[in-house]
C-alpha cells in the first residue's frame, strides 16, 4: 500500500549501561556507558514500523541540517523523506537507562518551532497517497496552511487517521478517525469547559467527535484497550489483549499507522480498530519502539556488531555474500523456506559439557540454531568484573566450532530481548528445571507466535565450577 505520513520528527536516543558505584563529586550513580542506540522517533517511527510492514512510504516532514537530522536520514533508510526548509533545531530526546531500570531523559531542541516551509513535491505525496496517517508531536508541520489544504482535499477520497498533540493543530474536519489517548482527552475536554474523570472518558470522547467533525475518534486507553466513537453507532469498548509491557513507547504511533493500512484495506471502524489495538499489543510485545533502534554504537570495536557465521547456508540456498550485516538473515530465509528457526542464549563462558548437551538438544528441533551471545560487558556486568575468562570473539568461534551451531549473534544488553525480537524464532530453548512457560522471553515469543522449551539441566558441569576450579589450581 503506498502510505503518506504528514508530521514532525523526533532523534530518540537510548544510552544503556550499568552503575555499580557513586561519583566522588555528588552522591549519584556513575553510569559506565554500555551501548548507545538511535532511532527515528515521532512521525519518524511512524514511517519506519510501516516500511518494514513491507509499505511504500512517504514522510512528509520538517528536517533541520545538523547532526541530529544526520542520524534521522540514517534511520530513516527505506523511507522516502520529503523535508520543508530546515526552520529549527532537531529535537532530540535522550533517555538514560542502568539496566532496564530509567533513570533520567534530557530534552534538546525541543522549544516551540515556528511553521516549516513546504514543498510541491510533499504536497504531492498528499495527494497521491491510498492512506495518510498525520503523526502531530507539536512542532507545526500540521499547521502549514498548504499542508492542511492537501489533507482536507485528500479525507475525500482517502482514509485519513489523525494523532493529534495537545501543542499540536486541530485535525481538518472530515477525517477518519482521530486517536488522542485517554489524557488527552480528558485535557482537551477540560479545556472545553467540559469536566470528566478517567472513568467519564465516554463523555470526553463523544464531545470530541462533535468538536472536531471527524467521521470517528478512537480513545486508546493503554493496557485497557480503547473506546471508538461514530456518529451511528454506540460507544464501543475495544479490549487490549493482555501483554508484559517493560516501555510503551511507540504504541500509539503503532497503532496509529495500523489502523489506516486496515481502513484502507476495506475495513470498517469497529474492524479496523480491533485489529490495530492488537497490533499496538503485539508491537510492544516484541520490544516496541527500542526493538526498532539502530545498532548500538559501543566502546569496544571488536562488539560493535554480531558475530555471523557461515555455515550450514545450503540448507537455504544462500552464499556467504548474501547475508546481511546484522546477522538475521539466515533466520529470515530458513522461515522462507518452511524451516524453524530454533535460538538459545547465554555467555557460554568456558565452552563445556553441558553446554554442548543443551546445543546439541536444541539444533534437533529446527533447520537451524541461532546463538545470542552476551558481548563481554554484557557478562561483566551480570557475572562480575573477574567474567568472562574467554573474549566473545573466542566464545564465539568455539561455538562456531561445534556443529550443531549455524551462527551466532552478540548482543550488549543485559536479555536478548531486542536480538530475539530480530531474530524472531520459532522456538527459544533454555536449559533448567522450570516450566517453559515461567520464562522471562515467553511472553515475547508469544507475541509473533513462536514458544519456549527447556531442556534438562547438568548441575555438575557449570562454568563458575570450573572457574573457581580453576582459580584454586592458579
Amino acid at each position: 500500500m503506498r502510505i503518506t505520513v504528514v508530521g514532525d520528527v523526533l532523534l530518540d536516543v537510548d544510552i544503556n549501561g550499568s552503575a555499580t558505584r557513586l561519583s566522588p563529586d555528588a552522591p549519584v550513580p556513575v553510569v559506565d556507558v554500555g551501548e548507545i542506540r538511535r532511532r527515528a522517533g515521532g512521525a519518524g517511527l511512524v514511517a519506519t514500523v510501516l516500511a518494514r510492514d513491507g509499505h511504500s512510504v512517504s514522510l512528509v516532514t520538517a528536517l533541520s541540517d545538523d547532526d541530529g537530522a544526520n542520524h534521522l536520514r540514517r534511520a530513516l533508510s527505506g523511507v522516502s523523506v520529503l523535508a520543508g526548509a530546515p526552520l529549527a533545531p532537531t529535537p532530540t530526546k535522550t533517555r538514560v537507562r542502568i539496566g532496564t531500570h530509567p533513570m533520567v531523559r534530557f530534552d534538546e531542541g525541543c522549544a516551540p518551532a515556528p511553521v516549516p516551509l513546504s514543498t510541491g513535491e510533499m504536497l504531492a505525496a498528499i495527494a497521491s497517497a491510498e492512506a495518510i496517517v498525520v503523526a502531530d508531536y507539536g512542532r507545526g508541520i500540521t499547521a502549514n496552511t498548504d499542508i492542511r489544504v492537501a489533507i482536507a482535499e485528500a479525507v475525500r477520497r482517502v482514509p485519513v487517521v489523525w494523532d493529534p498533540h495537545p501543542a499540536g493543530s486541530e485535525p481538518v474536519e472530515g477525517v477518519a478517525v482521530v486517536t488522542p489517548n485517554l489524557a488527552e482527552a480528558l485535557a482537551a475536554a477540560k479545556a472545553a469547559g467540559l469536566e470528566a474523570t478517567p472513568t467519564e472518558g465516554g463523555k470526553a470522547g463523544a464531545f470530541l467527535l462533535e468538536k472536531w467533525q471527524s467521521k470517528a475518534v478512537l480513545v486508546t486507553r493503554g493496557e485497557d484497550g480503547a473506546l471508538l466513537f461514530t456518529a451511528d453507532t454506540a460507544v464501543q469498548d475495544i479490549p487490549a489483549p493482555s501483554t508484559n509491557v517493560s516501555d510503551p513507547c511507540g504504541a500509539g504511533d503503532r497503532l496509529a499507522g495500523s489502523l489506516a493500512v486496515h481502513l484502507g484495506r476495506g475495513l470498517d471502524h469497529a474492524q479496523a480498530a480491533a485489529r490495530a489495538v492488537e497490533d499496538a499489543s503485539a508491537f510492544l510485545a516484541q520490544g516496541g519502539a527500542a526493538a526498532l533502534a539502530d545498532p548500538p554504537e559501543v566502546g569496544d570495536a571488536a562488539e560493535a556488531g554480531p558475530v555471523v557465521e557461515l555455515k550450514g547456508l545450503e540448507l537455504v540456498g544462500l552464499q556467504d555474500s548474501d547475508l546481511d550485516p546484522d546477522g538475521i538473515q539466515l533466520a529470515k530465509a530458513v522461515r522462507a523456506s518452511g524451516g524453524t528457526v530454533v535460538a538459545t542464549g547465554g555467555c557460554f563462558d568456558l565452552l563445556h559439557a553441558g553446554h554442548a548437551r543443551t546445543l546439541a538438544a536444541a539444533r534437533s528441533m529446527g533447520d537451524c540454531l541461532i546463538v545470542c551471545l552476551n558481548s563481554d560487558e554484557s557478562v561483566r556486568r551480570l557475572k562480575g568484573m573477574h567474567r568472562p575468562i574467554v573474549s566473545a570473539e573466542d566464545r564465539a568461534e568455539l561455538l562456531l566450532a561445534l556443529e550443531c551451531v549455524d551462527a551466532v549473534v552478540l548482543f550488549g544488553e543485559d536479555t536478548p530481548e531486542s536480538c530475539l525480537a530480530e531474530i524472531r524464532p520459532d522456538i527459544w530453548v533454555k536449559g533448567g528445571d522450570y516450566a517453559p512457560e515461567d520464562l522471562p522471553e515467553a511472553r515475547l515469543l508469544a507475541g509473533w507466535g513462536g514458544r519456549c522449551v527447556t531442556v534438562p539441566f547438568h548441575p555438575a558441569r557449570s562454568t563458575s565450577g570450573l572457574a573457581a576450579a580453576l582459580a584454586k589450581v592458579s
